[in-house]
């Protein structure tokens, strides 16, 4: 039980489809568990973590987590959450997309030991069935009336749905049933949106499977924000996962700069700290809220999960840098992560640049009457050092690595010369 008590405190469990089931079959034994997802893109954004971030805790309790991608299910499309049809993907962007969530996931489980996590996808099953196979053996135990009363058919009976996304619960049921004869899997955890699919699977398993087997749901879940607006969104768009997509710099950003009404409930939902961890930061935010002890922990925890130790420090460094103004000690892979969205100017490389003019052709200072006056009244950094020379002329010294330099007008406004 104290699993699951501990996820019913940090408020990870939103639906089960056998409550004293599930408790009972968790006291008598270590069982194999699943979550999936669908390669929809070719990385994971942090939409997706709370499902395979509570897989990851009965992992730590000594279960064996099955993670699985979903190369056949993606070629099909989820009707859930959707009011119109997906757009169907190609068998090779399916496949591009299944090599990248599944390094993904790579970071966030064990793959070694005695419960080490299993990797699978289910087009390695699925696509080995003929359509006669899967009208006779499977669409046979799944009834339409039981299927439209399911919230992610029923929402798209007037706007349309197509017989292809219709059959979608039965592909994802058939993933439990195949999990439950191959691997032993007896319990599926999934956003509340998926409630539907779960509960189809486990009336294959009761239909399908040997007379007394035991099966169960879990559903997450959705994760929202106190003022109301999306999670996991910012301007700029989702926070991928892949840091070519979200930098790490970026990724901790986001964590970092979560509310103050929301921040408890983010590190009980994402971080594996422990309660009394939590506490002591639910009680700092109280006491002294301004040092911001909760959201350093909450960005540290997840950057390191995802992006490990070494980006962990890099997007501590950058922020330092930032925040101090004391720029000249980043590298130029670090500039790119910190300064990716600044406004920026080409520079021609291997010429000496007069700082009046390059302020004015950066568009940094309107005119040259400007730029002389904010350089002589201190207001521009080169590097994060001051400079007062209206004459100043900008040379090799002043480029970090022969890529960039970094102008800082006023307090906050920079700059990012390329070469």
């Amino acid at each position: 039980m104290e699993l699951l008590d501990d996820l019913r405190w940090r408020g990870v469990v939103y639906q089960q489809t056998d409550e004293e089931g599930l408790a009972e079959t968790l006291d008598k034994e270590k069982i194999s568990l699943y979550c999936g997802v669908d390669p929809t893109a070719d990385s994971m954004h942090i939409g997706h973590l709370l499902p395979f971030l509570t897989l990851r805790r009965f992992q730590n309790h000594g279960h064996r987590p099955i993670v699985l991608v979903g190369g056949a299910t993606g070629l099909i499309g989820d009707p859930s959450g959707k009011s119109e049809e997906r757009k169907l993907q190609t068998l090779e962007d399916v496949e591009r997309n299944v090599k990248g969530i599944q390094k993904q996931l790579q970071q966030i489980f064990h793959f070694e030991g005695e419960n080490g996590a299993i990797l699978v996808n289910n087009y390695d099953w699925t696509s080995k069935l003929d359509v006669v196979t899967f009208l006779r053996d499977f669409g046979k135990h799944v009834g339409v009336n039981y299927m439209l009363a399911k919230d992610t058919i029923s929402s798209r009976l007037e706007t349309g749905i197509s017989f292809t996304e219709f059959t979608y619960t039965i592909l994802q049921a058939m993933d439990f049933l195949h999990l439950y004869e191959n691997h032993q899997c007896k319990l599926q955890i999934g956003g509340s949106d998926q409630w539907g699919n779960i509960t189809t699977g486990l009336e294959l398993i009761r239909k399908m499977a040997p007379e007394g087997s035991k099966a169960y749901g879990l559903t997450i879940p959705l994760v929202t924000k106190a003022d109301g607006t999306k999670f996991g969104k910012t301007e700029g768009g989702a926070i991928w996962l892949d840091p070519e997509k979200t930098s790490p710099y970026e990724f901790y950003q986001f964590w970092i700069n979560t509310a103050d009404a929301d921040v408890v409930k983010y590190l009980k939902f994402f971080t594996f700290l422990s309660r009394e961890e939590i506490e002591a930061l639910e009680a700092s935010l109280q006491e002294e809220a301004h040092l911001r002890k909760a959201q350093k922990a909450l960005a540290e925890e997840m950057t390191r999960m995802i992006h490990g130790e070494e980006a962990l420090q890099q997007a501590i460094k950058i922020s330092a840098a930032l925040f101090s103004g004391d720029v000249k000690n980043l590298s130029a892979a670090e500039i790119k992560q910190g300064f990716k969205d600044v406004p920026s100017y080409e520079a021609p490389a291997g010429e000496e640049l007069g700082l009046v003019d390059l302020l004015v052709a950066a568009k940094i200072s309107p005119s040259k009457r400007q730029a002389r006056e904010d350089v002589s009244n201190g207001a521009v950094s080169i590097n994060g050092e001051r400079q007062t020379d209206t004459n100043y002329v900008l040379s090799a010294a002043d480029q970090i690595e022969d890529q960039f330099t970094i102008i800082r007008r006023g307090k906050k406004k920079y700059f990012l010369i390329k070469y």
